[in-house]
């Protein structure tokens, strides 16, 4: 992901001037490649030099200890999804940024994506109307992200795709209006999570001294103070045809779809994106597709752009950390509704 946020820091005018990681080397040589000039191997002593903001893309469990450090030393914060662990860290995130009077936003890319832009326009518009209903997805058939890694240890990462794929789940409630949360309903699997037939075409090497506790599926429900329903798919290993990344609503005006569809390879070069709205006029059944510019990064640069045009107040923030815990709150109720069973209020 560096390669994004740099290149959408780069875009907005931000000067990218340092580069940490436990790991000095692997520093070097990431900081040598684009050009940065400052290397350290001690994030408090990075915290101590002259720069506003701090980007974090570092495994889950670091997510919340290194965005609380840097706002308490008075930075600006963009962090990499899932915002944290759990709901908890993310309420601990909100009061240092509170406390620090800075932006805490999170890379919920898919929001910037040209479909999504193009889809807010005719929602903030009264094209589509209230929207009733949503159905989230993405869902794999081959996508596990190496075994034995941080991606399968539930204590580093939280969970399997409940928390790695929660993008369709946040674009739902991006286009839904962002409604609270109010009682959720789901259920796990993982059937296939050690079979080396389900791994996907990237991610990180298999350790095979490693922990791999997550789940490689779930199917789950929400329901919303607003009387708004969400329902979700979400896997790295389910017997589909395809992969398919993709919101559907239903809204009183209008119906919409943004898919992206994968080829057999499941690279983002393969893939087919999709922008229509569903319509009645004069009694007839009108589908209209939505042409926007070929996108590649998912919208990956375009989110890290924003955030520097939040900071510089050139523009609105695409997301805010009360979004980023609404939407750990449902992650949160999935696992807690899978593992008793029973409807889980929030």
């Amino acid at each position: 992901m560096a390669q994004y946020h740099i290149d959408g820091f780069r875009k907005a005018g931000a000067d990218v001037v340092a580069m940490a990681d436990v790991n000095l080397e692997a520093a070097k040589a990431s900081a040598e490649s684009y050009g940065i000039p400052n290397v350290y191997g001690d994030v408090a002593e990075m915290l101590e030099s002259d720069i506003d903001a701090v980007s974090i893309i570092v495994p889950n469990k670091f997510h919340a200890p290194l965005a609380i450090q840097a706002l308490n030393a008075g930075k600006h914060v963009f962090c990499e999804k899932p915002p944290a662990l759990n709901a908890a860290e993310v309420e601990e995130m909100i009061t240092a940024r509170d406390a620090a009077g800075k932006q805490l936003m999170f890379n919920f890319n898919n929001r910037a994506r040209p479909e999504s832009r193009e889809m807010m326009k005719a929602i903030n518009d009264g094209v589509v109307g209230r929207i009733n209903s949503a159905q989230a997805k993405w869902a794999r058939r081959t996508g596990i992200p190496g075994f034995g890694g941080w991606f399968t240890t539930k204590a580093l990462s939280g969970g399997g795709p409940v928390i790695d794929l929660l993008h369709m789940l946040d674009l739902a409630m991006y286009f839904m209006g962002n409604p609270k949360p109010t009682y959720v309903m789901g259920s796990t699997f993982d059937d296939h999570i050690s079979d080396k037939q389900f791994k996907g075409p990237w991610g990180i090497p298999d350790n095979a001294d490693g922990v791999t506790d997550v789940e490689s599926a779930a199917h789950g429900f929400v329901m919303f103070e607003t009387g708004q329903t969400l329902s979700f798919q979400m896997s790295w290993a389910e017997m589909i045809k395809r992969e398919e990344v993709s919101v559907v609503f239903q809204g009183v005006e209008a119906g919409g779809k943004v898919e992206r569809l994968f080829g057999e390879d499941g690279l983002d070069e393969t893939a087919i994106d999709t922008c229509e709205l569903y319509l009645q006029e004069n009694g007839e059944r009108v589908d209209k597709t939505i042409e926007v510019e070929e996108c590649e990064d998912m919208g990956r640069i375009n989110s890290a752009a924003n955030f520097i045009e939040a900071i510089e107040g050139s523009a609105a923030p695409l997301n805010n950390a009360e979004q980023g815990l609404a939407l750990m709150q449902i992650i949160d109720a999935v696992y807690e509704a899978a593992e008793s069973g029973k409807p889980v209020a929030i």
